[in-house]
């Protein structure tokens, strides 16, 4: 436990660390992109796709929901480093290397860019990793680092269009207008999905057996991450009906399956937590009439509501560390059955087991008797 302490402080001081200095960097680009009133602006557009993005992540975040603390990490990590490292790395390979505007476009920006967004979880799984209990989780970390991504971004390039800066034509409200349509309404799931890829490699990487899988299968994520970030790109160099083509034939196909394998994770998290609390159960370390209720999203509310008339708020709060608890227990209990336990197994498992064992005598599931406070 003291190593994985250590790991967390690290990450806690490295990501902060970034967080602000890229934050630094960022806020000096903005306020050389155009006037105050112009950013401000440029600032609420951009926010417009992030408030429905991130409730979409919330929604398949219900199973074991990731600590919000990392989350908005990876929304901040996302916001400041990732484009701060991209706009850097680029300018200065740029200068140095003397790449074509169609060069960075297609070639240098998706892997700059995805190597950024993509380091938030490399750094879960190198320190955090106990945080990661398969796909979902990593589905969700992405998605959260490529909407911080997107939402400077999208900054950038509406001040650019607004004042006329982007190359494309005089500016003005038609084409800051444009501009929003195309990025915060018709993609603005762009970001969050290519880093998506890179999240499923993390994922599988939680509960892959040999070390070799540890290994590839994060760097074969990045590889598509890059691959359709740099197809993205690469359609808006032929025009907006090569774009618009893409868009309907390749783009929204794929950000309905990764929403369809985020969607039947989900599902099989449900099935796998039955199984590993199962066999929790057959070893006494929790009642086998409990698992219902952990383990279905609408007996889970059913329960806290039950709590929160029969107890009021602090009944339902020790309901829901309760559930937490055998959730986390279910998710570690199964890494434990597949083989691929973290190091830190034994002293997590017994400090949810010591939280199973301090709650459930204050607490009742609908039709059992309410403990007597």
């Amino acid at each position: 436990m003291r190593g994985a302490r250590r790991d967390s402080v690290a990450f806690t001081v490295v990501v902060t660390v970034l967080v602000a200095l890229g934050a630094l960097l960022m806020l000096a680009i903005l306020a050389l992109s155009g006037a105050p009133g112009t950013l401000l602006l440029a600032t609420v557009l951009a926010a417009v796709p992030v408030g429905p993005l991130v409730g979409c992540y919330l929604w398949l975040d219900r199973y074991e929901p990731e600590p919000r603390s990392l989350l908005a990490a990876g929304l901040l990590w996302g916001c400041f480093v990732a484009t701060g490292f991209a706009l850097l790395v680029q300018g200065v390979g740029g200068f140095v290397l003397t790449f074509t505007d169609r060069q960075s476009l297609e070639l240098v920006a998706p892997i700059t860019e995805e190597a950024s967004k993509g380091l938030f979880l490399f750094l879960l799984l190198w320190w955090r990793r106990g945080e990661l209990d398969g796909v979902l989780d990593g589905i969700v970390y992405a998605g959260m680092v490529g909407i911080g991504f997107a939402f400077t971004e999208n900054i950038l390039y509406l001040a650019a269009a607004y004042n006329g800066t982007d190359g494309a034509g005089p500016g003005g409200t038609e084409a800051l207008t444009a501009t929003f349509v195309v990025r915060c309404l018709i993609s603005p799931f762009a970001h969050p999905l290519f880093t998506t890829f890179t999240g499923i490699g993390v994922g599988l990487a939680v509960n892959a057996r040999s070390g070799a899988a540890r290994f590839l299968w994060p760097v074969l994520g990045y590889g598509c991450a890059v691959a359709a970030h740099a197809t993205w790109n690469t359609s808006t160099v032929y025009g907006f009906d090569n774009f618009a083509l893409l868009y309907v034939v390749l783009m929204a196909p794929a950000f309905f399956a990764v929403l369809g394998l985020a969607i039947w994770s989900r599902r099989s998290e449900r099935r796998m937590l039955a199984a590993a609390l199962a066999d929790a159960a057959q070893r006494g370390l929790i009642p086998a009439t409990d698992i219902g209720w952990v383990v279905d999203l609408r007996a889970r509310r059913a329960a806290r509501a039950y709590a929160r008339r029969s107890g009021g708020r602090p009944a339902e709060r020790a309901m829901r560390e309760y559930q937490q608890a055998a959730i986390e227990l279910g998710f570690l209990h199964y890494r434990l059955l597949r083989g691929t336990p973290p190091p830190d197994y034994a002293a997590r498992g017994q400090q949810f087991l010591q939280r199973i064992d301090r709650l459930r005598p204050t607490i009742a599931f609908p039709g059992q008797v309410v403990p007597t406070r």
